[in-house]
């Protein structure tokens, strides 16, 4: 018998399993899919109820359906957000990658429908944590570049939830990389009655395509609390490289608290059609920088890279 504060559990009663990290003394849980990697629910006891902080999925079934619609909470690697028709040039060659448009541009990455692994849990006193594992293996001939990729989630003290990606590869050269993460956030309502508020006042100019241009838009809006009533965004920020970095979404009831590190100094946020949530997407470079080269990494080979975020949830 587990007598431990946290505990793991995984249910494999599904095409794929499903890990909870759970923090026994206040109810505070995670949900993570070994299908895609992400995080499907965060759930923390409000009251007489529990409030789950993310749009997810009802199952793995959904998922595995519907991932690709508006790739809720999916994992955004080896490149991010969009990528301008699909191609780009590297070391004097054109690739054109094949996965998934949205109109002319290829969208967010080549593995958000990954079967991943797990290569490891623990559950002790002052955490829960599951190592997930994934190889990609050339599967798009548009990114002929093996490379292993391990996410960690880790669930601590606090109703916090860390999420590391670590990446290293065995090719003979560099190869071309982004990553990043895109849940979408909910407090419970319309996103009309939460604030927000993050350490940037630069935003990057996009065309008419959600492109950048190269330019930079200054945007003061969030540097301080500010209402997102009427406030519709689907923007890349500039974090400043010179501060701890942080958003946060706040309503009357709930706080939520992204604190991404050094490694991811771009964020990308959205408020969809439905005003029911708001992508927060933390990146380690800007839309098409395979092409624009805004934030791109040139991984090294047998080099392993690591990206860290958090989220830490609160009742106000």
């Amino acid at each position: 018998m587990n007598n431990m504060r946290f505990s793991v559990s995984i249910n494999n009663q599904q095409a794929h399993p499903v890990i909870s990290l759970k923090d026994k003394q206040t109810g505070c849980q995670a949900e993570i899919y070994a299908f895609g990697g992400f995080l499907n629910a965060f759930k923390i006891p409000l009251k007489d109820k529990t409030h789950n902080c993310v749009e997810g999925f009802s199952s793995v079934a959904d998922a595995r359906k519907n991932i690709s619609n508006s790739f809720r909470s999916a994992k955004l690697s080896p490149f991010v957000c969009r990528m301008r028709n699909g191609s780009y040039t590297f070391n004097n060659k054109k690739y054109t990658v094949h996965k998934h448009y949205l109109g002319e541009h290829a969208i967010h990455g080549l593995i958000y429908d990954a079967q991943y692994l797990i290569e490891d849990q623990q559950a002790t006193e002052k955490e829960a944590v599951v190592q997930l594992k994934y190889t990609y293996n050339k599967a798009d001939q548009g990114y002929p570049f093996s490379y292993e990729i391990l996410i960690i989630w880790k669930l601590t003290i606090g109703n916090k939830l860390s999420v590391t990606t670590m990446v290293k590869h065995n090719n003979s050269s560099v190869i071309p990389y982004a990553d990043g993460w895109h849940p979408y956030f909910t407090l419970g309502g319309k996103v009309d009655n939460c604030t927000l508020e993050f350490t940037s006042n630069s935003q990057l100019e996009f065309d008419s395509a959600l492109l950048p241009t190269g330019k930079k838009i200054k945007d003061n809006r969030f540097i301080k609390v500010n209402s997102l009533k009427g406030i519709f965004l689907d923007n890349s920020y500039e974090l400043n490289p010179k501060k701890t970095n942080y958003c946060i979404l706040k309503n009357s009831k709930l706080q939520l608290l992204v604190e991404p590190d050094e490694s991811y100094p771009i964020l990308q946020v959205y408020t969809p059609i439905s005003r029911k949530s708001i992508a927060i997407e933390n990146l380690t470079g800007a839309p098409d920088n395979f092409n624009n080269q805004i934030g791109l990494i040139f991984l090294e080979p047998k080099k392993e890279y690591s990206f860290t975020t958090s989220y830490t949830i609160s009742a106000i």
